[in-house]
């Protein structure tokens, strides 16, 4: 894959602003993108955009393949003839500044359902055919639509805790739960289908803006998932569905206990043995909403960390081999050219190294592991080392913000920060616009960062603390921070840079 040099921006469509308490698919994405264009952005990146569950993490979703009910706008069911507009005036008030999902969850939830019955209630709804469509059409849909269902039914579960001939799918049983459930098994292929339809909508605004979306792949899904439960054949999972193994680092920059994500492991001879389907059709799913792919923890195609299932941290594991690079050849083969981005950080052995090259897959840099004085690792990290062939960034959703990390730095890791920088007894805002302009002016095709950064917000912005179970995804942009001024700096370094979209 050949990267254009452009900028990129982190920010996920929850934190955009809106009335409604979470970011959505609707206007305020549009004005977002319209900010985007201004600032002379080429490319839009996201986190995972699938139904969030435990935490509320977007890397913890109840389906590789669904999207996120909570990201669909009222405004936009309205315009669709969905929604009474006096519902959505009438609507709770909510922080601007933060996500407080639970009030939020029971709205949208309210939304949506509202949106349904009057669906229902209309079988010559102008939407009808493009819904019976979107149905016939959507393979992984039934399989989640049940799943999620039936989760429902049993106040929302995780579904190992179901009755056992739900749990090991029954044909008998699910049957019977279609039959005598069908209408919530519709209410929930209805919210796919209206996240569907305004993403599209989303889409189709970034393209005319010339602005590419980079999607996120965790490469492990959540144990609570319709993908485990309707193919427990591809996981490391015993007769009941019970992982054996489960997924996370040893030991890192994050945490000294390891990171323990408890996701079940994949049975890569099962996969190898039917072709990588479900892979390729993940992929190909992901690729028809998004314009390039980073896939979360690439690593993992090399050698990953296994951790027995009973373990409380993941300090004790073991390393097994990944599928390597036939999975690669295989996808190749099915899909064509890959827009991949590899995250390729942390403790990484020599064979990922091998497997990223082979692959020709761009990896990832971040500056702010470039200054760490006492570990001596920073090297690979300072953008005079940078590939061509590569995507940098000040840091990511699990970074603290840069003046975070800033703030907190050790005293010679600060003093390394202003040698490398050449600055000049600098205050914040010049520390931060600095590593960004570092950054931007590299030889890696893609430069990026969180909108945090532009805007020289401290710790308290952060998104996400790897290892932290509570607290996260909730930060939101404020309307009146994207500011025409913001737009102007953003584009003078883009432009300075030749990253421009086109140039």
């Amino acid at each position: 894959m050949e990267l254009p040099r452009s900028g990129i921006v982190i920010l996920h469509p929850t934190s955009l602003p809106s009335r409604h308490g979470i970011g959505d698919l609707g206007a305020s994405a549009v004005r977002w993108l319209d900010f985007l264009a201004g600032a002379g952005i080429g490319m839009w990146q996201l986190l995972p955009l699938g139904p969030t569950g435990y935490g509320d993490s977007p890397y913890q979703c109840f389906s590789a393949f669904a999207g996120n009910p909570y990201l669909v706008s009222p405004e936009e069911l309205v315009a669709d003839d969905l929604l009474d507009s006096a519902f959505v005036d009438d609507g709770p008030d909510f922080p601007d500044d933060h996500v407080d999902y639970g009030p939020v969850i029971e709205w949208k939830l309210a939304v949506l359902d509202a949106a349904f019955d009057r669906f229902s209630g209309r079988p010559d709804h102008p939407l009808r055919d493009a819904f019976d469509h979107f149905c016939a059409t959507t393979p992984w849909l039934d399989d989640y639509a049940v799943f999620m269902a039936i989760k429902a039914q049993h106040g929302g579960g995780p579904w190992l805790e179901w009755p056992l001939p739900l749990v090991t799918r029954d044909e008998r049983s699910l049957g019977e739960f279609r039959r005598t459930h069908g209408v919530a098994v519709r209410r929930h292929q209805f919210r796919q289908f209206v996240f569907a339809r305004q993403w599209q909508r989303v889409r189709q605004a970034a393209a005319q803006r010339s602005i590419a979306i980079i999607g996120d792949a965790p490469i492990f899904v959540a144990a609570d998932s319709a993908d485990v439960w309707a193919h427990p054949e591809l996981f490391e999972v015993d007769g009941r569905g019970r992982s054996t193994v489960v997924a996370g680092v040893p030991p890192d920059y994050f945490s000294v206990t390891g990171q323990l994500w408890g996701n079940p492991l994949y049975d890569w001879e099962a996969h190898r043995a039917d072709g990588y389907r479900w892979w390729i059709d993940r992929l190909a799913t992901l690729l028809e909403a998004v314009d390039l792919i980073r896939i979360d923890h690439f690593r993992a195609f090399a050698d990953y960390w296994e951790i027995p299932a009973a373990a409380t941290t993941a300090v004790d594991g073991t390393w097994r081999d990944g599928p390597g690079l036939e999975f690669f050849t295989t996808v190749r083969a099915a899909l064509g050219d890959l827009p991949i981005i590899a995250e390729d950080l942390g403790q990484l052995s020599p064979a990922v190294h091998e497997l990223r090259k082979a692959t020709g897959l761009p990896g990832m840099k971040i500056l702010q592991f470039a200054f760490d004085v006492a570990e001596g690792t920073g090297a690979a990290y300072l953008p005079h080392n940078y590939e061509a062939n590569s995507v940098a960034y000040t840091g990511t959703h699990d970074n603290n913000t840069t003046l975070g990390w800033w703030q907190a730095a050790a005293d010679d890791e600060r003093g390394a920060v202003v040698e490398y920088l050449e600055l000049d007894e600098p205050g914040d805002d010049d520390v931060v616009w600095a590593m960004i302009d570092a950054v931007w002016r590299s030889r890696a095709a893609l430069a990026g960062a969180p909108l945090q950064d532009f805007l020289v917000l401290g710790p308290g912005a952060r998104l996400n603390t790897p290892g932290v179970a509570s607290g996260n995804w909730q930060w939101r942009v404020l309307e009146d921070q994207l500011t025409d001024e913001l737009a102007a700096r953003m584009h003078d370094l883009t432009a300075s840079s030749d990253r421009l979209p086109g140039a």
